[in-house]
């Protein structure tokens, strides 16, 4: 059987952007405060992230609002919402990826569609473009396209986490199969593919902070391009997201052990 993701990860310099990003998350877990304090620290980085998710789609809170429960913005609200539902829904990622999909749109886009439309694939040809990345794949087209996803999802494969990680995002983030909150859900199934596939199996990264901090919709146009250079830019900018969502969370237990 072929392993589409193994050639990816053999791009030009995707090998050392994925083992840098793999020793920087390795040496966030020896850190002593985890010992005692982890599933707090998840808990703040799942807050940082969500908040980073939100400022991607072009609405930025304050952090400190949002511990105050001040904001009230549905983008931001449905960002929260997936973000706490990641945690339950971890275990059904590997067996039914397409449930969890259509459940972290369901929370996600909440005030944003009709109930109606709620975790079901879109039926029109058409679909916002926050990012200016193009028109997106007509429907029946975005249809074979998640068809194709989910069986990369479900085959074997000898590529690293954060390869399947960024194809993930990245194939959400281009279809657009929703319609509405997608790139929430992308940034969701991005975090929990490094979750449930072993990188990161306590949920400590704030990768969405790292994608917030990079040229996001540039490494996004650069996977549409279809070359091996594209697709290698982009697989290295999530590896470098990652990279720094571990100096998010390494400040998040700093600030924690100085108490």
């Amino acid at each position: 059987m072929s392993d589409p993701l193994a050639v990816i990860a053999r791009f030009p310099g995707v090998p050392e952007a994925v083992d840098e990003a793999r020793e920087a998350v390795d040496r966030l877990y020896r850190h002593r405060v985890l010992r005692r304090a982890s599933p707090a620290v998840s808990a703040e980085s799942s807050l940082r992230g969500a908040r980073a998710s939100a400022a991607v789609e072009g609405v930025d809170v304050p952090l400190d609002a949002l511990r105050r429960d001040e904001i009230h913005d549905p983008l931001v609200q449905g960002a929260l919402r997936a973000s706490a539902e990641m945690g339950r829904m971890g275990p059904t990622w590997r067996k039914a990826p397409r449930q969890v999909l259509a459940r972290l749109h369901t929370v996600a886009a909440a005030g944003l569609a009709p109930q109606a439309v709620l975790g079901r694939p879109r039926t029109e040809d058409e679909a916002p473009d926050p990012l200016d990345l193009g028109p997106a794949p007509d429907a029946k087209e975005a249809a074979v396209r998640m068809d194709g996803l989910m069986d990369l999802l479900e085959r074997p494969t000898k590529a690293p986490a954060i390869v399947l990680a960024a194809v993930v995002h990245a194939e959400l983030a281009v279809m657009r199969p929703f319609g509405s909150a997608d790139g929430v859900v992308a940034r969701s199934a991005e975090r929990l593919t490094l979750v449930e596939y072993g990188l990161d199996p306590k949920s400590l990264v704030a990768v969405e902070v790292g994608h917030l901090e990079l040229p996001y919709a540039e490494g996004l146009r650069a996977y549409l391009s279809g070359t091996p250079e594209g697709v290698g830019q982009w697989v290295q900018q999530c590896a470098t997201a990652v990279s720094l969502g571990v100096r998010e969370t390494t400040a998040i237990c700093e600030a924690m052990q100085r108490g």
